[in-house]
């Protein structure tokens, strides 16, 4: 892989597929965040190399049967590649690095978060063009899923809810995904389309894609259009996890629910942003219909199956109980069971 500073959503990704080794061509952890993600694949036994040589993705194509030995990698029995091998010992010392740096960085965001705030103070203030959308939001409850740290746990944890309720369901790029595999269809998807399937992008009854203002464009209207995708475009400043709370907040949703936010000064640096001025100013307007279920799933998990299970045998048992105390029939063979019992030889 080439990719710097891993992030957690990367780590339990690579985590799904069954991951053994991760050969990368950069480095896991810059000092920018603390190395949990590192921290999650070590625990899971995972073998780690950093700062490979980057021309192992032409000496090595997809489907080839290598041998990872320590740093190297060889395959046809040659080493086509070394890196840096990270392990417990390397993970603590980036951590301890981390932690040393910790206070100057978060310095930084902030700075940087009170900075941007007033130029993206027209996010909330009003100046930004809506679109106009067949899905209805006004008075129903609204569920915004975002491909943030435990989000599909947390989703998984309001399932029964999701049922009961009927919300209207967004899916943030990669969040429509966690939807479908939920067993529930978005009602819209919204974002740049970089991490979101087909399959959600066709399941979805509609998509939004993000016009940004700071001069990127509509990186995900090209693709849309390749697949033959109606879309509209929102173009806000900010994120497209802040323009999708605002969207249902703007269009009357009665409560908002947050699935993976971001929230914390580590995981808006893992996404490789040096600032929350858009989040920020997103919750302060939104905060009195906002649920943040992030965590949720941590916070209780039901045993009522367990519970229910003895009590639906005991009463399925009660009806033959109450007929062999009252059923002269029965009390007769039990009896006679007891008499040939006594003098069996």
């Amino acid at each position: 892989m080439d990719h710097q500073d891993l992030d957690w959503v990367a780590a339990e990704a690579l985590l799904r597929c069954g991951v053994k080794a991760v050969l990368n061509t950069r480095s896991f952890c810059s000092g920018l965040f603390p190395p949990s993600a590192l921290q999650l694949l070590l625990q899971k036994g995972v073998h780690l190399i950093e700062e490979v040589d980057e021309n192992v993705f032409n000496r090595v194509k997809e489907g080839d049967i290598v041998t990872v030995k320590g740093g190297s990698l060889f395959y046809n029995g040659q080493e086509v590649a070394r890196g840096k091998v990270v392990g417990r010992e390397e993970f603590e010392n980036l951590r301890r690095e981390t932690l040393r740096s910790r206070k100057a960085i978060v310095d930084d965001f902030v700075r940087n978060t009170l900075d941007y705030a007033y130029r993206e103070l027209p996010l909330v203030t009003g100046g930004i063009n809506l679109p106009s959308l067949y899905t209805k939001f006004k008075d129903r409850d609204a569920v915004v899923v975002i491909r943030g740290k435990g989000y599909r746990e947390d989703l998984w944890a309001i399932k029964t809810y999701l049922r009961e309720k009927k919300p209207i369901l967004v899916g943030v790029d990669g969040g429509g995904d966690a939807l479908l595999e939920c067993g529930f269809s978005p009602d819209l998807i919204i974002g740049d389309m970089d991490s979101v399937t087909d399959e959600a992008l066709s399941r979805s009854r509609e998509v939004i894609v993000h016009g940004y203002c700071d001069g990127r464009g509509i990186p995900g209207r090209e693709r849309l259009e390749r697949l033959g995708i109606n879309y509209k475009i929102f173009s806000a400043p900010g994120t497209s996890e802040d323009i999708a709370l605002l969207l249902a907040y703007e269009l009357g949703a009665a409560l908002i629910v947050a699935i993976g936010a971001h929230t914390s000064v580590t995981e808006f640096l893992e996404k490789g942003r040096k600032g929350m001025s858009s989040t920020f100013l997103v919750r302060l307007k939104v905060g009195d219909r906002l649920v943040d279920a992030k965590g949720v799933s941590r916070l209780y998990t039901s045993r009522a199956l367990g519970f229910l299970l003895p009590v639906v045998i005991a009463a399925g048992l009660m009806p033959l109980l109450t007929l062999a105390v009252f059923s002269p029939l029965v009390q007769h063979l039990f009896q006679l069971f007891i008499f040939r019992f006594k003098f069996a030889p």
